[in-house]
């Protein structure tokens, strides 16, 4: 029985080490989305362990007579698909402002929202520093009148790494 156990943790052990890949400390760059106009958002990923990482995104728009602006964080597992290509999937939050002014519709308007969100991707990472990835982030509103129903957010991010 010792040896069936010893040969479990020594298999599990491993089959992480074939499938570890290298996250980098630091990366920081900008992320296309197209969720509620939100567009660009600056994009900022720190690495918490080994397959882990924290993104966190601040988006913001402005338009004639509407602004609003989205903090997002997203805890994220990263797993290596082969060389440098990775998935990652994660969860995390939302919060964020809205304004609409006067001339919009006749009636000024402004709030909080808050949003519970999900994330699953594709990237590679390049010889050189830099990380391209493909992302799809669906947004639950949870608080506020602009972020209330569903929100489905597909995204281009382009990042540079750093140590």
């Amino acid at each position: 029985m010792k040896k069936i156990i010893l040969v479990s943790i020594l298999f599990v052990i491993t089959i992480s080490t074939v499938n570890a890949q290298e996250i980098s400390n630091h990366a920081i760059g900008i992320r296309f989305g197209d969720n509620d106009g939100f567009g660009g958002e600056i994009s900022y990923q720190r690495q918490l362990s080994q397959n882990n990482r924290f993104e966190v995104d601040l988006g913001y728009r402005d338009h004639d007579n509407f602004n609003a602006f989205k903090l997002s964080g997203i805890y994220q597992w990263v797993w290596n698909i082969d060389g440098g290509f990775n998935w990652y999937a994660g969860f995390g939050a939302g919060i964020g402002s809205w304004k609409v002014g006067n001339g919009y519709d006749g009636n000024g308007d402004d709030g909080l929202f808050l949003n519970a969100d999900g994330n699953i991707g594709i990237e590679y990472n390049f010889d050189i520093p830099l990380l391209i990835s493909l992302d799809f982030r669906p947004e639950f509103g949870i608080v506020g009148d602009y972020g209330k129903d569903t929100d489905l957010d597909l995204a281009l991010s382009i990042r540079y790494q750093f140590n």
